[in-house]
C-alpha cells in the first residue's frame, strides 16, 4: 500500500467487476433465486389454495371418526407378523429391564457373598465344623440360585437382541446401519452362548450345594464338577477379553497412526492463510483504484466510480471469505485433536476394564475353580485355603471393575440431566435442567442408557469432520479436512470395507442425509467398542 499501483488495478477492477454488476442485477429481479421448480411450486400453491387444506382436514376428521368407530376390527385386521413383532419387543423390553434389576444384586453375590461361602466353606473343612458346613452351603444355594436367575435372563435377552439384530443386518445389506448391526448380532450371541454355559455351571453350583447340605456320599464328585464347570465359563469369558483387549488395541494403535492434526493440516493452513494475505492486498489494491478514480476529471467519471465501488466490494467479500474458511479450518483442526484424543482415551479405557475384569479377573476365577475341582477330587470339598483365596482376588478384580463402571455410568447420567445443554446437538434447544435432586434420582436409575452424553456428542463432531457439503454444518468443510475425517473413520472400523460398500457409495453414504442418524449411532457404538 505504500507504492500505490494506479494503471494495474484500474484495469483488474473493470474487468472483475463486469460480473458482480451482472450478480447484482440478478440479484434484484431475483434470478439467482428463482429456478424453475421453485416458479413451478409457487405455481401450484396459487392455484391450489387452500382447497387442498380443506380437503385433508375433512380426511383428518373423517379417519379420525372412522378410527373411534371401529378401532377393534383395525386392530384385529393388522398382520400378524406386526403383531408378533410387537409382542417380542415388549417381552424382550420387560426382561431386560427385569435382567438389570437384577444385575445389582447378582454383583453383591459374585463380589461378596459367594467368596465369603467360600471362605466359610474352607473354615469349616478344616475345623470340621458341620453346621458351619451346613450354613455355608445353604448360603452358596441361594446364591448360585440367584446367579442362575440373572444368567438365564441375560441368556434369553442376549439371544433375542442377536436375533434382533441379525434381521437388522440382512435387511439393511449394507452401510452404516448394516455393520452396526451385524456387529451387535456377533456381539449378543457370543454373550448368549457364554450365558448358556454360565448357567450351566450355575445349576452345577447348585447341585454342589445340596450335595452338602444333605450329606450325599456324591458331594465330592458334584464339587468337582463344578469346580471344573466354573472354570471352563471362567476361562471363555477371560478368553472373549483377551480378544477384545486385543481389537482396542489395534484400533488404538490406527488412530495414533494418523498422527498429530496440527503438524498434519499445518501445510494446509499455511496455504488458507497465504490466501487470505492476498484476499487481503487485493482488498487494498481494490481501494487505492477507487481512490484514484474519485481524484480524476473527465467524461465517464461516474461509470468508473461505480466500477471501482463494485470492485472493492468484490474484493472485500472475497477476503472475508478467506478469512472464514481460514478460521473454520483452524476451529476444525481443534475438534479433529479433540475427537482423536478421546477416541484413544476411550481405547485405553476399554484395554483397561477388559484387562482387570475380564482378562485378569476371569483368569483367577478359573484358577479358583481347579483347584476347587483338584481340591475336591484328593482332599474332600475344597479344603485347601488356595482356592478361596484365588476366588477372592479374581471376585475383587471383577467386582472393582463393575463398580467403576457403575459408578461412570451414574455420573453420565446425572450430568445428562442436570447440565442438558453441554452435551445437547449444535442448533438444538436443550432441555430444561434439573434439580439437584432429580438428577440424583435419574443417576440412580442404573436400568437407563444415556442418550445425550459425552459419547454421541463426539460422534457427531466426527460425522460432521467427514460428511459431505451436503450435510447442514458441514459445507464449509476443506477437502483436506475431510479427508482426515473419513480417514478416523476407517481407524474406527466403520470405513467401506465394514460397510461391505466400494469407496464411493461409501463417500456418498456420508453425504446423504437421510443416513445421518444412522451415521452417528454406527460411530458412537465404534467409539466404544474395540
Amino acid at each position: 500500500m505504500s507504492t500505490p499501483v494506479h494503471l494495474t488495478p484500474t484495469r483488474r477492477s473493470a474487468a472483475v467487476l463486469a460480473s458482480a454488476r451482472q450478480r447484482r442485477e440478478g440479484s434484484r429481479t431475483g434470478g439467482p433465486y428463482r429456478n424453475p421448480a421453485e416458479h413451478a411450486l409457487l405455481g401450484i400453491q396459487a392455484g391450489a389454495g387452500n382447497r387442498a387444506a380443506t380437503a385433508a382436514v375433512q380426511r383428518a376428521r373423517a379417519g379420525e371418526q372412522a378410527g373411534g368407530q371401529g378401532s377393534a376390527p383395525q386392530n384385529s385386521t393388522a398382520p400378524a407378523g406386526a403383531q408378533r413383532k410387537n409382542y417380542r419387543d415388549r417381552i424382550a423390553g420387560l426382561l431386560d429391564r427385569f435382567k438389570k434389576n437384577l444385575d445389582p444384586i447378582d454383583t453383591f453375590i459374585k463380589g461378596v457373598q459367594t467368596p465369603a461361602n467360600a471362605g466359610f466353606t474352607q473354615q469349616a473343612a478344616a475345623a470340621a465344623n458341620e453346621g458351619l458346613k451346613h450354613s455355608a452351603a445353604a448360603s452358596g444355594t441361594s446364591a448360585a440360585s440367584g446367579n442362575l436367575l440373572t444368567e438365564a435372563t441375560g441368556t434369553v435377552v442376549s439371544g433375542m437382541d442377536a436375533y434382533k439384530n441379525m434381521k437388522d443386518a440382512r435387511k439393511h445389506e449394507t452401510g452404516a446401519g448394516h455393520h452396526t448391526a451385524g456387529k451387535k448380532a456377533k456381539v449378543k450371541g457370543t454373550d448368549a452362548v457364554i450365558g448358556a454355559a454360565g448357567s450351566g455351571a450355575y445349576s452345577a453350583a447348585i447341585a454342589k450345594e445340596v450335595t452338602k447340605i444333605q450329606k450325599a456320599a456324591d458331594a465330592a464328585v458334584a464339587s468337582e464338577a463344578s469346580g471344573i464347570a466354573s472354570a471352563s465359563v471362567a476361562a471363555l469369558k477371560s478368553v472373549r477379553s483377551v480378544f477384545r483387549v486385543g481389537g482396542a488395541a489395534r484400533k488404538y494403535r490406527k488412530v495414533k497412526e494418523l498422527g498429530d492434526p496440527h503438524l498434519v493440516h499445518a501445510e494446509s493452513l499455511a496455504r488458507l492463510n497465504e490466501s487470505r494475505e492476498h484476499a487481503n492486498w487485493a482488498a487494498a489494491e481494490a481501494f487505492v483504484a477507487l481512490d484514484a478514480y474519485w481524484k480524476q476529471d473527465g467524461e465517464g467519471r461516474l461509470e468508473l466510480i461505480g466500477e471501482a465501488v463494485d470492485a472493492a466490494w468484490e474484493a472485500m467479500g472475497e477476503a472475508r471469505d478467506a478469512a472464514e474458511t481460514l478460521q473454520r479450518a483452524e476451529r476444525d483442526v481443534e475438534k479433529l485433536n479433540t475427537v482423536q484424543g478421546y477416541a484413544k482415551k476411550k481405547q485405553l479405557t476399554k484395554i483397561g476394564k477388559e484387562t482387570v475384569g475380564g482378562a485378569l479377573g476371569e483368569s483367577t476365577k478359573a484358577a479358583a475353580g481347579v483347584v476347587t475341582a483338584v481340591a475336591a477330587g484328593t482332599a474332600g470339598l475344597a479344603s485347601n485355603p488356595v482356592g478361596w483365596g484365588l476366588a477372592g482376588a479374581g471376585a475383587g478384580l471383577v467386582l472393582g471393575v463393575t463398580l467403576y463402571k457403575a459408578l461412570r455410568a451414574a455420573t453420565k447420567r446425572y450430568e445428562e440431566v442436570r447440565r442438558p445443554e453441554v452435551w445437547a446437538p449444535q442448533g438444538e434447544t436443550p432441555a430444561e435442567a434439573a434439580s439437584r435432586s432429580e438428577s440424583l434420582k435419574h443417576a440412580l436409575k442404573f436400568w437407563k442408557k444415556v442418550s445425550k452424553g459425552e459419547r454421541q456428542a463426539m460422534a457427531r463432531e466426527i460425522y460432521a469432520l467427514a460428511a459431505g457439503p451436503h450435510i447442514p454444518g458441514s459445507g464449509g468443510t476443506t477437502q483436506e479436512m475431510r479427508q482426515s475425517g473419513m480417514a478416523l473413520l476407517i481407524a474406527l472400523k466403520a470405513g467401506p470395507a465394514d460397510h461391505k460398500l466400494d469407496e464411493d457409495a461409501w463417500v456418498a453414504s456420508l453425504d446423504d442425509p437421510a443416513k445421518t442418524e444412522a451415521w452417528i449411532k454406527e460411530i458412537a457404538e465404534q467409539l466404544a467398542s474395540g
